[in-house]
């Protein structure tokens, strides 16, 4: 990556001096979140993908989940305290969140929506998430995620 290559989810780590360490490849929109993970040579454990949702109140919330992983609507719902909650349509990510699909990332979205971090992620010293960009993620610390998004870690996986 060229060095002055910077998202804005990099900006905004910059800005609140969050240490982070960049990473891209070569994007291909058929790629698994686990096949990206393995290009970048990591535990799929450890790459996280940012899912956005809307509760039956209307509220929008978004959950942080490993790549291997599938997010527990009923799980999430609770979470969140919600009566249910389900996907928003992927046309409605760019206008609400400010970022694609496949670069959806819990940093820096237009809005500061809840957000749900799995409950695995405090385990590792440093985890993957996107950097806002498709073909770019950053590593940083959970702790650093949590205190940056104010995170909620829940159990919200099948």
């Amino acid at each position: 990556m060229k060095k002055e290559e910077k998202t804005n989810v990099m900006r905004v780590l910059d800005g609140k001096k969050i240490s982070y360490e960049s990473h891209s490849y070569e994007p291909d929109a058929t790629m698994s979140g686990e096949e990206i993970a393995e290009l970048l040579g990591e535990d799929a454990q450890k790459v996280f993908k940012t899912l956005v949702t809307q509760g039956k109140s209307g509220a929008y919330y978004v959950f942080v989940v490993p790549v291997k992983e599938e997010l527990d609507l009923k799980k999430a719902a609770k979470a969140a305290g919600e009566k249910a909650i389900a996907m928003i349509k992927q046309k409605e990510l760019l206008p609400l969140t400010g970022y694609v699909h496949g670069g959806c990332s819990p940093i820096g979205m237009k809005k500061a929506f809840p957000t749900f971090l799995h409950e695995t992620a405090p385990g590792f010293d440093r985890i993957f998430v996107s950097a806002g960009k498709v073909g770019f993620q950053v590593e940083l610390s959970p702790q650093d995620l949590i205190g940056i998004v104010r995170c909620q870690v829940a159990d919200i996986v099948v």
